[in-house]
């Protein structure tokens, strides 16, 4: 999902995001494939996260991410 921040004056409330009122300033995640929708209105909303490219491989996971030594560990003597 993409994320936008409304920069709006007044709180507005938006059908798209199931009715949820969205105040000044907030970031919200929307749809991907509406991302375009909400920042060709540049006097209201801002981009903060653009859609991620189909072939841009998903986050691993922290564990995934993490490298582990292949070195044996030391003994004490």
């Amino acid at each position: 999902m993409a994320r936008v921040r409304y920069i709006g004056a007044e709180p507005v409330t938006v059908p798209e995001l199931g009715d949820r009122t969205i105040h000044p300033d907030e970031v919200v995640e929307v749809p991907d494939a509406r991302f375009e929708g909400y920042v060709c209105q540049p006097h209201t909303w801002e981009a903060v996260e653009e859609p991620r490219a189909e072939d841009e491989p998903k986050a691993l996971p922290i564990q995934a991410a993490l490298k582990k030594s292949a070195a044996r560990p030391q003994r004490e003597s």
